[in-house]
């Protein structure tokens, strides 16, 4: 009764349009008053609780650095340097909106801003050289799902809280999924390009051009540098960097780039604090939620019935997989992260998966989620800022979607892809 009431009240609010935080929310409160005899003050009790963290502070602050950075003048210049490097090859313009949604996925952590942020700009330049608006708005939205694998990266912090994992390792952990995941949509950017012959700029950049666009984004390079160098040479904790970085992004755009008005310094801050507080309201409402499911033993009953099915970890992996594809498709990456980190991985340890390697098999089943109707967040900006109608981007994503799986298995069934790098810091 308890478990029927909770997962139909939550699918019922959801199909009838009530906001995923909501639906969370008032499931979790409707189960606490009609199934059980416990207060439903626990509800807010949870939620407050789960939210009073030193590591979740990272949040806002990488939400405030990316938003400081796309406003400062500093997605334009990484711009550049993708276009000096990459522009002359065939498919030239997809490959730079990827390339530069890798720079900048290095600097943001969000999937939604670095879309925002890259596809205000080469969404319309991708439409006018012919690429079709379908595509163009699909391998953007595509591109931004990096935005959760290189770091930083908002839900590897969200995962290394809930599933106690080292969040430095984690970003560490996500590099080299994240690179693969790029150039496997350059791959498709240049096949696309082939045939429909589209030609790239057909100018090799000489060494001075290379410079020039290095020194221009040198800045903005160095935020990776800055943040990643001082968590590991152990300056400061991943909490800290955030707060580094947004004060270096204030600091770049202010007195650098001289792009970020005290006018726009205000909007970033508020648009970053409206941001922050739907997230938040997610992470309270999803801890909740996964209170009930862990009292009425959801997760050892989740854990049994996937052991169940087969006992060959490559088959559980798989099932594992599909599992959270589908789930990416309907629920977002914040709630999903605090509901199934706790159901999951303890199955997945069992059968001597590493917690570093499935956080980011966890994540990069959710960035696809990013790009999957018909919760597809992704989508719906690249929809927004290059004003593609959805279908037309749903059609696009067909192809890029196939080699983001095969993307998706390579990275499941080698786990040195994951835990290599963070092998070498202990």
């Amino acid at each position: 009764m308890t478990v029927a009431l909770l997962f139909i009240s939550f699918f019922l609010l959801m199909i009838i349009g009530v906001p995923i935080a909501l639906s969370l929310g008032i499931a979790s409160l409707l189960t606490m008053v009609f199934a059980t005899d416990n207060s439903p003050t626990i509800i807010i009790q949870q939620a407050f609780t789960s939210l009073d963290s030193f590591p979740l502070m990272a949040i806002p602050l990488f939400i405030l650095a990316g938003v400081l950075m796309s406003t400062g003048g500093i997605s334009e210049r990484l711009l550049n340097l993708a276009n000096v490097l990459i522009g002359f090859v065939a498919g030239g313009l997809a490959m730079v909106t990827v390339l530069a949604s890798m720079f900048f996925a290095a600097i943001s952590g969000s999937g939604p801003a670095t879309v925002a942020a890259i596809g205000s700009f080469m969404i319309p330049s991708m439409k006018e050289n012919n690429y079709g608006s379908g595509f163009a708005a699909a391998i953007t939205a595509s591109a931004g799902s990096i935005g959760v694998l290189i770091p930083p990266s908002i839900p590897f912090v969200m995962y290394g809280v809930v599933g106690t994992v080292s969040i430095g390792s984690m970003f560490l952990a996500g590099i080299i999924p994240g690179l693969i995941l790029g150039l496997a949509l350059m791959v498709i950017s240049y096949i696309n390009a082939k045939k429909n012959g589209i030609e790239g700029t057909g100018v090799m950049p000489t060494f001075k051009d290379v410079l020039k666009a290095l020194n221009e984004a040198k800045f903005a390079l160095l935020v990776p540098v800055i943040i990643l160098g001082g968590i590991y040479a152990g300056l400061f904790s991943p909490t800290e960097s955030a707060a580094v970085a947004s004060v270096y992004a204030l600091f770049i755009g202010v007195f650098i780039y001289k792009e970020l008005t005290w006018k726009s310094v205000y909007q970033s801050f508020s648009s970053a604090a409206l941001t922050n507080a739907a997230t938040v309201i997610i992470i309270g409402f999803s801890v909740s939620f996964a209170y009930l499911m862990t009292r009425e033993r959801i997760p050892t009953i989740v854990a049994d019935f996937i052991v169940s099915l087969s006992e060959n970890p490559l088959v559980i992996m798989l099932i594992i997989n599909i599992f959270l594809l589908i789930v990416g498709m309907f629920i977002d990456t914040i709630s999903a992260i605090v509901i199934l980190t706790p159901i999951l991985l303890p199955v997945v340890t069992n059968i001597g998966l590493d917690p570093i390697h499935f956080g980011v098999i966890l994540v990069m089943n959710l960035a696809i989620g990013f790009v999957t109707p018909p919760l597809g967040v992704n989508l719906f900006v690249a929809s927004n800022v290059g004003k593609v109608a959805f279908e037309k981007i749903a059609k696009g994503m067909i192809p890029i979607l196939i080699v983001m799986l095969i993307a998706l298995m390579i990275v499941t069934y080698f786990p040195p892809l994951s835990t290599w790098i963070p092998s070498l810091r202990d």
